[in-house]
């Protein structure tokens, strides 16, 4: 069935739909900025609204809250140390010491621009190769999903070059904490000492949470009662407006290389936007001139993720679009509100449903364009923050760590796992450990673990290495996985110190 373009142009730009793209990108830096909210969450509670509409003001809806909550949880990462989104981790790394510096409209501005050429490259890649792309999913099986988290693990001796024992450590932890729950092969719970909220494992949004914001939190009350500085840097009177066109074409390498594997790690179903993130952050450091920096305040430490995250956006609804796979929980709950209406994934909606289809993929880009606007011109709003004594920042913090927590399935037992990772994220931190590598842990010791026991299921008693080294992408991961762990050793031998050494 042929689409007619200016019909679906009609549709996507009739004053009706613009409102309603407008209004779900708002919804969504909502969602995304405030901790604990999520884009989930933000289409789950909103997905009733879509009831009335035409399916293809709904699809618009759905898909303007993603646009808008991937960037939406930079914000509290940059401004106030807490990922309003697991996709937003990353960010934190150099997004809030930017801030601290007094460049926190810096890294705001980059995060939203880096975020829209992200979230457009995406679109593009659902518009013009979604039924091709779709089929990269059908390749990735138990092994080669063992080998993805096993070369995402990798990551940790990028992120902790300084204290590379401490690294493995804290991804250590991350895999035990990981472990917790239903064992996956035997179905039995594990690890949960009797108690019943444990059966379903840790919830990862009040994990990260308390890793992130409470420790944060303890030192804005530390400084407050030593009387030391109380404010960050003021942001008064700043305007971002658009980057420079020399700035776009340095960063060019950076937004692409992210953004393809954001699209990339999209189409695979399960992967998530926070291993995009983190993914992006390594080879941008592993590529960059001057890697050190990293973790300083570097502009391309906040690029690099926002790219991936918002670049998942297009990848994760090309198989669930093409197959009936969604890439993540988002996708899977804009599935759900497509078969609301009547529409099934696969070849119907590029055929009997293309208006649909390709009214929901055009509108994708204005959405994207709505959200670099509200981005640019709304985000100095948020940055009212910096100019708050820290210790009522602090108790703002807390009420919305506490509410978001609690919001994510309405049990008090989240808001418990928040302040026990809190506690232990301030130990930690005390202790000199860095918690991006628990975190990475926690995220991929479950992939791992189901890919293990898929690939011996599958394996048929064979020989496990040689079975999974017969699997092409496996091989390549494989490949990659050395170069990833190999490259921060090389530069410690080069230095002429020992891991021993940089563990002190």
């Amino acid at each position: 069935m042929s689409v007619n373009l200016i019909d679906v142009l009609a549709s996507v730009f009739s004053l009706k739909n613009l409102l309603i793209s407008a209004a779900g990108v708002m919804v969504g830096n909502i969602f995304g900025a405030l901790p604990g909210l999520t884009a989930a969450m933000g289409i789950a509670i909103l997905l009733p609204l879509t009831f009335g509409m035409n399916p293809a003001s709904a699809l618009i809806l759905m898909g303007a809250i993603f646009a808008g909550a991937m960037w939406g949880g930079s914000v509290s990462a940059i401004l106030i140390n807490t990922p309003g989104t697991p996709s937003a981790a990353a960010t934190i790394l150099d997004g809030y010491p930017m801030a601290k510096k007094g460049m926190a409209a810096d890294a705001l501005r980059e995060s939203v621009w880096s975020s829209f050429i992200g979230g457009i490259l995406g679109v593009i890649a659902l518009h013009l190769f979604a039924p091709p792309l779709a089929m990269i999913s059908l390749w990735f099986g138990p092994p080669e999903y063992f080998m993805l988290a096993l070369f995402g693990m990798t990551i940790i001796a990028a992120l902790s070059e300084k204290a590379l024992i401490k690294g493995f450590l804290g991804g250590f932890l991350g895999l035990l904490i990981g472990t917790i729950g239903m064992d996956p092969l035997l179905g039995v719970p594990r690890f949960t000492f009797g108690v019943a909220n444990l059966v379903d494992g840790i919830e990862l949004v009040p994990a990260l949470i308390g890793l992130f914001s409470i420790p944060e939190t303890f030192e804005m009350i530390r400084s407050h009662i030593k009387k030391e500085a109380q404010r960050l840097p003021s942001l008064k009177n700043i305007r971002l407006g658009f980057p420079t066109l020399r700035h776009t074409v340095r960063m060019m390498p950076v937004y692409l290389r992210s953004s393809i594997i954001g699209i990339i790690i999209g189409i695979l179903p399960g992967a998530g936007g926070s291993i995009a993130s983190f993914m992006a952050y390594n080879e941008t450091r592993r590529t960059s001139k001057h890697p050190e920096l990293f973790g300083t305040g570097v502009i391309e430490g906040v690029a690099a993720p926002e790219a991936a995250n918002n670049s998942l956006c297009g990848g994760a609804l090309i198989p669930m679009l093409t197959l009936g796979i969604p890439g993540d929980s988002v996708a899977a709950i804009i599935m759900g509100g497509l078969m609301v209406h009547g529409l099934l994934p696969g070849a119907e909606l590029f055929t009997k449903h293309a208006h649909v289809t390709y009214t929901f993929i055009i509108a994708l880009y204005m959405a994207n364009i709505f959200m670099l606007f509200f981005g640019l011109y709304c985000a100095p709003f948020f940055t009212v923050v910096t100019d708050m004594p820290k210790h009522i920042l602090a108790a703002a913090v807390i009420l919305l760590t506490t509410i978001g927590s609690f919001a994510i399935r309405e049990n008090i037992f989240d808001v418990y796992v928040m302040l026990v990772f809190g506690v232990l994220g301030y130990l930690m931190k005390a202790h000199g450990f860095d918690l991006p590598p628990v975190v990475l842990g926690i995220i991929l010791g479950p992939m791992m673990e189901k890919g293990l026991y898929g690939t011996l299921a599958i394996s048929e008693g064979e020989n496990l290495i040689f079975f999974v080294l017969s699997r092409p992408i496996s091989v390549i991961l494989l490949i990659l996985t050395i170069i990833s762990l190999g490259i921060p050793l090389y530069r410690q031998m080069k230095l002429g110190q020992t891991i021993f050494d940089r563990a002190g």
